[in-house]
C-alpha cells in the first residue's frame, strides 16, 4: 500500500502542476527516519530548479514528475507515501517540499509516516534503461495472453506471484486478493496448473478491480494512512469484498465465512467455496 490505483489516483491529483515552474526544492525538517534521494538531495535540488514541470506519469507503483529537459522525478511511495497539493496530516513526516510559480498551486509535497518511500531523479534514458526494465508491463495495459505468458509456467501460487513486478507492474496485496474472488481462483493454486479458462478470468478482473477502486481514488485502511493530493479518503475500502473481512459471511455465495491465511508472509484472504484450484 499504496498499490496502483492510489498512486493513478496520485497522478491525477498532481495534474494541475503541469506548466508550473519548480522554484526550488527544499528538505523540511524532520527528526524521523531519513528517507532515500537519489541523487543525494542537494546535487537533486540544483537539478530541478528552474525546470518547468511538462507531464505526471505513473510507472508501476510509482509517479513520475516530467520535467522539460526529459528528465522525471520519481517518487516511490511504498508503505506510506503521501503526494500532496495541501498541507498534510502531520508536519513532522514532511519529507520534500517543491516550490511552484507560474501555475494554479503554490507547492507539491511528498509526506511519509515510516519513511520508507523514495525520490530519484532520472533522465529519459534512466527511466527506460533502469525502471523500465525492472518492471513487466502495467497491470492495466497488459493482454490476457502476455499475463499467462509471463506466470504461467510459475510453480509458485497465484496470489504471489501477481505481486511480483517484474512480471506484471502495479498490483499488491490488497488488490490481489480482490482480483482472484472475482475471478473464482483459489489464491493458493498453482500458476502452472491453472486453465486458460482462468487466466482469462483473472485478466478480465484485474481491470474490472483496479478500474472500480481508481474510480473510488483507492482505499483507506483502518490506519487512515492513504489520502487524495487534497487530504481526503479514498472509498474503495467500502467496496472490497474480501480483504481484512476474515469471519465475516461472503457476499456472493452467502453460504462460507471469508478466511484469512498467509502466504509469502502476508495476509491473503479469500472464500473457499466461491474460489477454486482448477475449472
Amino acid at each position: 500500500m499504496p498499490e496502483l490505483p492510489e498512486v493513478e489516483t496520485m497522478r491525477r491529483g498532481l495534474l494541475p502542476i503541469v506548466g508550473s515552474r519548480i522554484v526550488r526544492a527544499v528538505l523540511p525538517p524532520c527528526e524521523r527516519r531519513p528517507i532515500q534521494f537519489t541523487p543525494p538531495f542537494p546535487a537533486l535540488a540544483q537539478s530541478v530548479r528552474g525546470k518547468q514541470i511538462s507531464g505526471i506519469g505513473r510507472l508501476g507503483k510509482r509517479v513520475l514528475i516530467e520535467l522539460e529537459n526529459g528528465s522525471a522525478i520519481v517518487i516511490e511511495p511504498r508503505m506510506t507515501g503521501l503526494v500532496l497539493l495541501t498541507e498534510p496530516p502531520t508536519s513532522d513526516h514532511l519529507r520534500l517540499r517543491l516550490e511552484l510559480e507560474g501555475g494554479a498551486c503554490g507547492e507539491m509535497l511528498f509526506w511519509d509516516r515510516r519513511g520508507l518511500g523514495t525520490v530519484s531523479l532520472f533522465t529519459a534514458d534512466g527511466i527506460i534503461n533502469s525502471l523500465g526494465k525492472r518492471l513487466g508491463l502495467d497491470a492495466l495495459v497488459i493482454r490476457a495472453e502476455q499475463l499467462q505468458a509471463n506466470l504461467g509456467s510459475s510453480r509458485r501460487a497465484i496470489k504471489p506471484a501477481l505481486l511480483d513486478q517484474h512480471l506484471v507492474a502495479g498490483i499488491g496485496n490488497l488488490y490481489a486478493s480482490e482480483i482472484l474472488f472475482v475471478a473464482k481462483v483459489d489464491p493458493r493454486s498453482r500458476c502452472d496448473r491453472l486453465t486458460r479458462k482462468q487466466w482469462s478470468r483473472i485478466h478480465t478482473a484485474i481491470g474490472e478491480v483496479l478500474s472500480e477502486a481508481i474510480l473510488h481514488e483507492g482505499s483507506t485502511l483502518s490506519d487512515g494512512t492513504y489520502r487524495n493530493a487534497l487530504n481526503v479518503e479514498g472509498g474503495y475500502q467500502n467496496h472490497h469484498r474480501v480483504y481484512d473481512r476474515a469471519g465475516e459471511t461472503c457476499n456472493r455465495c452467502c453460504n462460507r465465512k471469508i478466511v484469512r491465511i498467509v502466504q509469502t508472509q502476508r495476509s491473503t484472504f479469500f472464500c473457499a467455496g466461491c474460489q477454486t484450484r482448477r475449472g
